[in-house]
């Protein structure tokens, strides 16, 4: 059995992203799962888990990754980085043709590098089977709780990315306060969706149907869980099919508004596409009746189904103020402000805990389709690119993209 060298690279985008894809101890059990395995870690003065625990496990750790055949990293490498001839997995960024990473998919075809994006990992039933969705929806939801103490002044929390790791976040909760007559809506299921469930079943507020939500008082915090029917409608005649909905976005229309005049947080989650009805308008938002004091936008669509997400924040800076009368960024203790958190990158408040949660799909999903049989061909058709430097199958739509023509 022949031996395959895989390396764990060094994380080289600015600002830094402290993931990695596996943990030492993933490294050690991938080791142990497929004895022909060879690991080698690029060293890195600040990745979450440091070269001596890698080192400690009998992981070898040096610069040069030239041996490797596999390069696992988690966002974009550096151009200048790349090794010719091998096989790359990491979130390339490209496939939905964003410009910032043109030169980088040129790159790669030039150095004829097989890019598996772990984007496009999908499984028979074309879901994806790996991603850090959980953990967006985990640290969203908490900054959602987060931002809404200090909107309120009823309590404060430490930021997520000052926590130690999701058991100090899961303590934190304990603090926090709320109203008897406290509301909140969530909207998108899938992995971003569940994450933030997480949190809410650590909260003192119990979910509700979104009729009740809207009909009924409560002598309590409560939220509800929200789906595409309950706040877009055709426009016609307010009816809604879900086939038809997401084939032609464009009859439908937000039938949002009388969730928004009943809830003081909006925590959403949902996939959105630019063909789709905006979901919170600004005149919404306007409205006497609107009683939101916050979004928690962990979707993050910039300018996009929610009015007040009018740029990304920062882990350091996560909150900031939408005036929707004057449509304009001010201090998010304004009276008339809707305090917005909308980070971009949330898993990275956790990064340990994320990564691990990470390392645990690929060791369940990908390595035993990337490394053994692959009936369903779920390695090949998220290979965006071939060991030939040219554009796989399912990608040649990006051929005038990567050729600069659009």
């Amino acid at each position: 059995m022949s031996i395959i060298n895989i390396g764990i690279i060094r994380e080289g985008k600015v600002p830094h992203d402290f993931r990695v894809p596996l943990s030492p101890e993933q490294c050690k059990e991938l080791q142990a799962q497929y004895p022909n395995i060879r690991i080698t870690v690029q060293t890195s003065p600040i990745r979450c888990f440091t070269d001596e625990q890698y080192i400690e496990l009998g992981i070898a750790v040096q610069e040069d990754m030239s041996h490797c055949d596999i390069l696992l990293g988690v966002k974009e490498v550096p151009k200048e980085a790349l090794l010719a001839n091998k096989t790359y997995l990491f979130f390339s960024h490209t496939i939905k043709k964003q410009a910032y990473n043109r030169a980088l998919l040129q790159e790669i075809i030039r150095k004829k590098i097989r890019l598996i994006d772990y984007e496009v990992l999908k499984d028979a039933q074309n879901k994806r089977i790996i991603g850090f969705g959980r953990y967006a929806g985990i640290v969203g939801a908490y900054n959602a709780f987060l931002t809404f103490g200090l909107k309120t002044g009823l309590y404060t929390l430490k930021a997520a990315h000052l926590c130690a790791d999701r058991k100090e976040v899961e303590a934190e909760l304990k603090r926090v306060i709320l109203p008897d007559d406290f509301k909140a809506i969530l909207t998108g299921f899938g992995r971003v969706g569940n994450g933030a469930r997480e949190i809410l079943a650590l909260l003192p507020i119990k979910e509700v149907s979104a009729a009740d939500y809207l009909s009924q008082n409560f002598n309590g915090p409560v939220y509800t869980h929200l789906d595409t029917h309950h706040y877009f409608a055709r426009i016609t005649d307010a009816g809604f099919d879900k086939a038809e909905f997401y084939a032609n976005p464009s009859i439908y229309q937000s039938t949002f508004e009388p969730f928004a005049n009943k809830s003081e947080l909006y925590i959403p989650c949902h996939f959105w596409s630019a063909q789709s009805p905006k979901i919170l308008t600004r005149a919404m938002l306007v409205n006497q009746k609107s009683s939101l004091k916050v979004v928690a936008d962990i979707s993050c669509d910039i300018n996009g189904p929610i009015a007040c997400t009018i740029r990304p924040s920062k882990i350091d800076n996560a909150i900031y103020g939408y005036n929707p009368h004057t449509n304009q960024e001010v201090d998010f203790r304004h009276t008339e402000a809707i305090a917005v958190m909308a980070v971009d990158n949330l898993p990275c408040e956790l990064p340990k805990d994320a990564s691990m949660d990470f390392g645990a799909e690929l060791l369940r999903h990908v390595f035993p389709v990337l490394l053994g049989p692959d009936p369903n061909q779920i390695i090949d058709r998220a290979s965006q690119t071939t060991s030939e430097g040219k554009l796989n199958a399912p990608f040649v739509y990006l051929q005038d993209f990567l050729e600069g023509k659009e």
